[in-house]
């Protein structure tokens, strides 16, 4: 009789204890955080010429510098266009620098499902078109304007996770950097 009360008892502290487990991992992975906001992640949604979704990657990444108390020298949203892109997101130092990371990931990400799949492109995105190299060009000068900011953040960084993230965003800059360098010239339209 007493076996059988504390297998009961002992089955019984394991459900409960299972329960409290799937509750917490459940929970802990409702609290993940997204790197884009609902607002901005519309905007990604509706600019599918490369060139304009690249604009607003980077602009994503301009706001993340300001909430960080960096000039980017980006622009900023305007006014008009302050319900568009919705509430800036919010985190700490080590959440922005992972949104930055993330989006020269979504960024570069981009430009390479164009690059291998040129021929399922949306005509005007394709390689060979005006969009592609204008989009590669454009991150580049982000790029270029972002490696020295994060230079001297990673010198800043308040802890090695931190650190982590503007390492591999530097890496990001750079690697976006030797890959435009490696698109033709552009050419030069004279009018007929």
């Amino acid at each position: 009789m007493i076996q059988i009360r504390n297998i009961r008892h002992l089955v019984f502290m394991w459900l409960l204890c299972s329960l409290v487990v799937i509750i917490s991992v459940d929970s802990a992975v409702g609290q993940r955080r997204d790197y884009m906001t609902e607002a901005e992640i519309e905007l990604v949604r509706e600019n599918q010429d490369i060139d304009l979704r690249i604009d607003v990657l980077v602009k994503m990444i301009d706001r993340r510098f300001s909430l960080l108390g960096i000039n980017s020298g980006g622009d900023e949203v305007k006014k008009k266009d302050a319900d568009k892109w919705g509430e800036p997101p919010t985190g700490s130092s080590l959440e922005l620098f992972f949104d930055i990371r993330r989006l020269l990931e979504k960024a570069i990400d981009d430009i390479d499902v164009i690059a291998a799949r040129n021929n399922d492109a949306l005509k005007q995105n394709k390689t060979e078109g005006d969009l592609f190299p204008k989009a590669v060009r454009k991150l580049e000068a982000a790029a270029r304007r972002f490696l020295p900011l994060l230079s001297v953040a990673s010198d800043k960084a308040r802890d090695e996770k931190e650190r982590a993230h503007i390492l591999n965003s530097m890496q990001y800059c750079e690697q976006i950097i030797e890959a435009a360098a490696t698109l033709p010239a552009p050419v030069k339209r004279t009018k007929s």
